[in-house]
């Protein structure tokens, strides 16, 4: 052991020498007694043993030597013999011991509470056991001048003592504080280190965000300014260094980096940050002497003086500056040569504990001994048999921070990650760039570690583990965690089997549910970029996990939970899910339809729910499933269009009846309104008669149920008549002599035309037939693509849409945005005008899909909003929206012929039906499709599916030489009786090329 500097007190324990010494001098006092630490205080020194007995020597004044012998030499701590100590820590004029079991002895001055006993005696000459720190396992303990901080082995942190400067962290209150207080704003983030100064205190966290708080008149909390802090701030300017230790002396703090790196701040004024000058440093500044070389070891004395260890090529060698006789601004080498620990220093004396036979400790190396519980196969075990011996009344009741803070250890730990099953590369340190974009966290191991948990000899361990979660560890989620690391809690409790078990969806996944919700605006928004960053099956898992809460509750919600609580319930799930799902929009982690809830059609009265929405403006409470659209199909989507429609329809309906009654009774019969919206078009002029008879109608008029009549034909529109109007007008307007729109060859899709001469109201016609078709349950043939639905939704058009529009023009595009030379103009034979290649590509399609079409557009958008705008709309993604107009292409005959029905003497047996089927399923795609537009008026199929499309089938006393006969209307086909398949054969074909038209039958 090597010693130097002020001996006034018999500090350094070398015998009666007053004089300083002024060299590092050799104390014989523990030579071959296997020396493990020393700690230095104000003018006395604690020598702890690696037997774990404690010698201490110096000042005794307030009794913080533990004994009552002179001074000048190291003496045994009698009172600690039967203890085997671990750890020892020196406060100004007090001591601190703790033993292997974790229990924290304190002795010395003890005015200020800095005893943690309870009590404010002046003086506690012998060792007393702090006894509110009996129930929790303590691994790391550290004196300030008048102050202790304390972490157990649960990841709890406790402060004691004076609180003048707030250097408990607990809040501007009382000055002292004389029993250990939990310090619960730093709950829920692994700590590694603590470490205390003169008046204040450092917390370091596993992933290497740096807290600080206590007196700041020097700026040592390294917060830019220097104003005290009574609560622990995140030192923001350290956050990406990743820090592994802090060292405090009585006004400076120095951080090490894991690259060996060394930031001071703080008071400057005698040399001791190390950057050539006496200024003070109120931000993390870097040393630059020793840039080039590994720090390994730091410690900062009381006052002035800190030195460091430090690992270069030509070996170890001991650096020190700060306050000597004369002193010193910058790094220069100890004279001696020196090995082991640096951190035991006071403001004006030091100890260094050498040993030639080990290797120096590297402080960039996790302690295991000293660290929180770390999660692996060895502690697991462990506590598995305690659970089974029931010897241990901690592991019966795992407290919240507990697992919270264990298994963030689990997950960020370098050593655990190198050991046993839970195998990472060593070097992976993804923890320390823990950030609000980037968790830092490996939900491979998380789910690993639950695997282990599920089998059968952990049962009872994951047991009490998942009770802790429902009556601690969930209830205590704040509000506003008191950093980052604080929320990987959110995402590693997703991933517990427990809350995916039906059986817990009341006591722990909605009460999750509830605390993500409850979350301030930017820990909320952090959760939302950390979801943005998890694999697509970790997010559909989540995502699944949250349907199916739903389902529950649905289900046999009404039965277990009392109404008011059912409604929470249901509405923290839906919430939770529409978070969920605006992060999907960001992310694209899965297909929109994965949110779909397919059995709400079934669980739910859609249209009941729809009115319950669309009267929510009259303040009725209940949860809707309306306000969720994410989650309906299309098929409860349709249902809810339906019911709109019904709805307008009969409010447009009721207010004709009612202008009609009272015109009657005003003798005005002549100004009565038709409670249909009539249009009467001939069929060689049905684009002008078109316009001309919806000029005439007002909005409201567009809401009525829509009648077709064309000219000189007797059939009665019962909706087949409906059908052909919107086939044949769409089909005319279309055609290219009109020049409306380009038509790509490639895609065989249609676009507003940039140099179109027709008037505007053409294409606001166009509009309102699209409108009235999905609103009156119609599917049309329009071969826009889905960027058209895309902007009717307000949704940005993209690169793909172009794609899906002009393929050629697409592709170019995309080799565009992927070529990252700078060659273009050789390459494309391109001059761009903007750049880089993004903006050109984004000003193109906004040229295309925009400004080239904008007065087209806004009359078709025009025409359509008119008929089908308003809330209704808001719930439809574009592909739904466009499956709405134009129905799909999804086709499935034999789904078709299942859900056939038949009438008079036909059945699915008889001879003829037979032959039908045999004869539709020998047809062509071509001509099924023309047999489709023939029996129902499009030859696509409704949004449903071909299971929502249900053909009849009946049988006439028509010869057979009659053709059969279809009424759209009801999708229903009159046909003979025929005898011989090539007949049938014969008659279909004639009747399905011969659609156009309606009779009377």
């Amino acid at each position: 052991m090597l010693c130097w500097g002020s001996t006034v007190e018999g500090q350094l324990g070398i015998g009666g020498a007053r004089d300083p010494v002024c060299e590092p001098r050799s104390c014989q006092a523990f030579n071959g007694r296997g020396l493990k630490e020393v700690a230095c205080g104000g003018r006395h020194s604690l020598f702890l043993l690696r037997d774990g007995r404690v010698y201490t020597c110096g000042s005794n004044r307030c009794g913080q030597l533990g004994h009552d012998k002179p001074g000048d030499s190291p003496e045994l701590v009698v009172a600690l013999d039967t203890q085997k100590i671990g750890v020892v820590s020196c406060g100004q004029a007090h001591s601190m011991a703790l033993n292997e079991q974790g229990q924290v002895f304190a002795w010395g001055a003890g005015g200020g509470g800095q005893l943690g006993l309870g009590t404010a005696e002046e003086t506690v000459p012998i060792p007393r056991l702090i006894k509110k720190l009996c129930e929790h396992r303590i691994s790391q303990i550290m004196c300030g001048n008048k102050h202790c901080i304390a972490l157990s082995k649960d990841g709890q942190l406790f402060t004691w003592g004076q609180n003048s400067s707030g250097q408990l962290g607990l809040g501007m209150g009382e000055p002292s504080t004389l029993s250990p207080q939990p310090l619960k704003s730093l709950s829920g983030i692994p700590l590694a280190q603590i470490t205390a100064g003169g008046d204040h205190s450092f917390a370091l966290s596993l992933s290497g965000a740096v807290f600080g708080w206590g007196k700041n008149s020097a700026g040592q909390l390294g917060l830019n300014d220097k104003q005290d802090r009574s609560v622990p701030c995140h030192i923001k300017f350290l956050r990406s260094q990743k820090v592994v230790y802090i060292s405090c002396g009585d006004e400076h703090t120095a951080a090490l980096t894991k690259d060996g790196g060394l930031f001071t701040f703080g008071d400057g004024s005698r040399g001791q940050l190390g950057h050539d000058s006496t200024n003070s440093e109120p931000l993390p500044r870097q040393v630059q002497e020793l840039m080039g070389s590994e720090v390994s070891q730091i410690a900062c004395g009381r006052y002035c003086t800190t030195y460091i260890a430090v690992q270069s090529s030509t070996g170890l060698h001991q650096i020190t500056y700060g306050m000597t006789t004369c002193d010193i601004k910058s790094p220069l080498p100890v004279k001696s040569s020196l090995t082991g620990s640096p951190r035991h220093m006071s403001g004006n004396w030091m100890i260094h504990d050498t040993c030639s036979s080990t290797a120096p400790e590297d402080f960039r190396v996790t302690n295991i001994s000293r660290s929180i519980s770390l999660i692996n196969d060895a502690s697991l075990n462990t506590w598995r048999m305690k659970l089974l011996d029931n010897t241990d009344s901690t592991i019966t009741n795992l407290g919240s921070l507990s697992w919270v803070f264990l298994f963030g250890n689990f997950l960020v730990g370098l050593v655990l990650k190198a050991l046993l099953f839970f195998v990472c590369s060593p070097s992976d340190d993804s923890h320390f760039k823990t950030n609000p974009k980037v968790p830092g966290i490996d939900l491979n191991s998380v789910r690993l570690l639950f695997e282990t948990l599920s089998k059968p000899p952990f049962a009872r361990l994951l047991e009490q583990a998942t009770k802790s979660f429902e009556s601690l560890l969930i209830p205590q989620l704040p509000c506003s965690p008191p950093d980052v690391e604080a929320m990987r809690i959110y995402l590693i409790l997703s991933e517990c089997p427990a809350l995916h078990d039906s059986k817990n969806y009341i006591t722990l996944t909605i009460p999750l549910a509830m605390a993500i919700l409850r979350l301030d605006a930017n820990p909320s928004k952090v959760l939302d970029n950390w979801w943005c960053l998890v694999d697509g099956g970790v997010f559909s898992r989540l995502v699944d996990m949250y349907k199916s809460i739903v389902v529950f509750l649905l289900t046999g919600g009404k039965a277990l939970l009392v109404p008011v609580f059912l409604e929470n319930y249901t509405s923290a799930t839906l919430k939770l899910l529409e978070k969920l799902h605006k992060v999907n929009l960001k992310a694209g982690h899965v297909e929109y339809n994965r949110f779909y809830i397919p059995d709400i059609t079934t669980l739910v009265d859609i249209q009941e729910d729809y009115l319950k929405w669309f009267l929510s403006k009259a303040e009725i409470s209940s949860v809707t499933l309306c306000a969720y659209p994410f989650i309906l199909n299309a098929q409860a989507k349709t249902t809810m269009l339906q019911t709109d429609a019904e709805l307008q329809m009969q409010m447009a309906v009721s207010g004709a009846n009612m202008h009609n009654v009272f015109m009657l009774l005003t003798l005005e019969p002549l100004l009565a309104r038709n409670p249909f919206l009539v249009l009467h078009v001939r069929r060689d002029h049905l684009v002008s008669d078109a316009l001309r008879e919806l000029t005439i109608y007002s909005d409201v008029d567009l809401k009525k149920p829509l009648k077709v009549i064309f000219d000189g034909e007797e059939a009665v529109d019962a909706g087949g008549v409906t059908k052909e109007f919107f086939l044949l007008l769409l089909k005319e307007l279309m055609d290219p002599v009109y020049g409306m729109f380009t038509q790509y060859t490639q895609s065989n899709l249609l676009w507003f035309s940039d140099k179109c001469f027709v008037e505007h109201n053409w294409f606001n016609l166009i509009g309102i037939i699209c409108g009235l078709a999905i609103y009156n349950s119609t599917v049309v043939d329009l071969h826009f693509p889905l960027v058209l639905y895309k902007k009717l939704l307000g949704v940005a058009p993209t690169l793909e849409d172009l794609k899906e529009l002009s393929p050629t023009e697409g592709r170019s595009l995309q080799q565009l945005l992927d070529h990252e030379e700078d060659d273009v103009e050789e390459t494309f034979c391109l001059n761009f005008a903007v750049s880089p290649h993004r903006e050109f590509v984004e000003a193109y399609l906004k040229y295309m899909f925009r400004d080239s079409v904008s007065e087209l557009y806004q009359a078709f958008s025009s025409g359509f909003l008119k008929v089908c705008g308003g809330k209704i709309l808001s719930l439809f993604q574009p592909s739904e929206l466009m499956a709405m107009v134009v129905g799909n292409n999804n086709y499935n005959w034999e789904e078709m012929e299942k859900n056939a029905v038949y009438k008079g003497e036909y059945s699915a047996t008889h001879p003829t039906v037979r032959m039908f089927w045999e004869v539709f399923h020998e047809f062509p795609l071509e001509k099924k499709k023309r047999f489709l537009l023939f029996l129902t008026g499009s030859d696509r199929i409704p949004i449903h599916g071909m299971e929502s499309l249900r053909i009849s089938i009946q049988s006439t006393s028509a010869e057979e030489h009659y053709l059969p006969v279809a009424h759209t209307c009801y999708n229903l086909l009159d046909m003979p009786r025929y005898q011989t398949k090539e007949t049938l054969h014969r008659r279909l074909t004639q009747a399905v090329e011969q659609y156009e038209g309606f009779s009377l039958v």
